[in-house]
């Protein structure tokens, strides 16, 4: 069992790296193959999905053009603050109604309100939050962002959202930065673009909200800065400005997305049997109920037209 366990893993990955995977079926495979078999590379995937993710990431900044970079900035500056104080808050009152743990709670709001697990990474040891408080958090909002990256692209359809209302209905609802680009590239190349762009923007906000907890704290730890969102920029730039790189920008972006596809595989093999379990029914509804009130109010407002890109 252990020998078939490797060989459907390696074979998972190399055929996510081919194209002939979408970024769901990719996922659903990485799940499937968490749920029925013992991972036998659960820490170096973890790390390895870490580095490709965000050198995916990197890489899909060679099909952006700056000045759509830089307007997606602008405009959802003021929906992404407002957006993360809405999570914060809701979160953290639903936290102490469902009495879940305090440390627990935080981490789940903020890996909601910002960039998932990045977020989590980034407060736990602020916070001082032991291995078990993060794994709860991070099993929550990983099993989460799974759904979304399955449900998105369906929901947007059924609504006739547009690829600009869809890229930002995502990049203001779903979690992690994976997830994010993995549905919006399902739903079309103009809402990767904008998913892309405003996500990492609100990505950005993990250095405020980690300073603000520590000044509460009082906690003096060092805040990792997440770079590849300025190499995300750079690329950007890059492809906008410098006429030799755009005869290859095209190749690049598409090895960003091929390496996001197995990004969401190694994602998907992370969740086990053990990591459901471990999550329990309080921290679980907890984030499932702040996840749909963010989901849901952020796609009112979009299809509404109170916001929009």
């Amino acid at each position: 069992m252990p020998t078939l366990a490797k060989i459907l893993f390696a074979l998972g990955v190399l055929l996510s790296f081919t194209g002939y995977v979408s970024p769901p079926v990719a996922l659903t495979a990485g799940i499937l193959f968490g749920l029925s078999f013992m991972h036998p590379y659960i820490s170096e995937s973890r790390g390895v999905a870490r580095i490709l993710l965000q050198s995916s990431v990197v890489a899909l900044g060679f099909g952006m053009n700056l000045n759509a970079v830089l307007k997606a900035g602008r405009s959802g500056f003021a929906y992404t603050a407002l957006g993360i104080s809405f999570a914060l808050l809701i979160g953290l009152a639903l936290g102490r109604a469902l009495q879940v743990q305090s440390k627990c709670s935080f981490l789940i709001s903020s890996g909601t309100a910002i960039c998932g697990g990045s977020a989590i990474a980034t407060v736990a040891p602020i916070i001082e939050a032991d291995e078990h408080e993060m794994a709860v958090s991070l099993g929550t909002v990983f099993i989460l962002n799974s759904m979304a990256l399955l449900i998105f692209p369906p929901i947007g359809n059924a609504l006739h959202l547009s690829q600009g209302q869809f890229g930002l209905w995502a990049a203001l609802a779903v979690h992690d930065t994976s997830s994010v680009v993995g549905a919006a590239s399902k739903y079309g190349a103009q809402a990767l673009v904008i998913g892309t762009t405003v996500k990492l923007a609100r990505a950005l906000w993990i250095v405020p909200l980690a300073v603000a907890t520590a000044a509460i704290k009082r906690h003096r730890s060092r805040i990792p800065f997440p770079w590849f969102i300025l190499l995300f920029i750079l690329a950007a730039v890059l492809n906008t400005y410098v006429g030799m790189v755009t005869r290859v920008s095209a190749q690049l972006f598409t090895v960003g997305r091929l390496g996001l596809t197995a990004t969401l595989f190694l994602i998907g093999s992370g969740i086990s049997r053990a990591t459901l379990k471990e999550v329990g029914w309080r921290p679980m509804l907890q984030g499932v109920l702040l996840w749909l009130a963010v989901g849901l109010t952020s796609l009112y407002c979009i299809h509404m037209g109170l916001i929009s890109f």
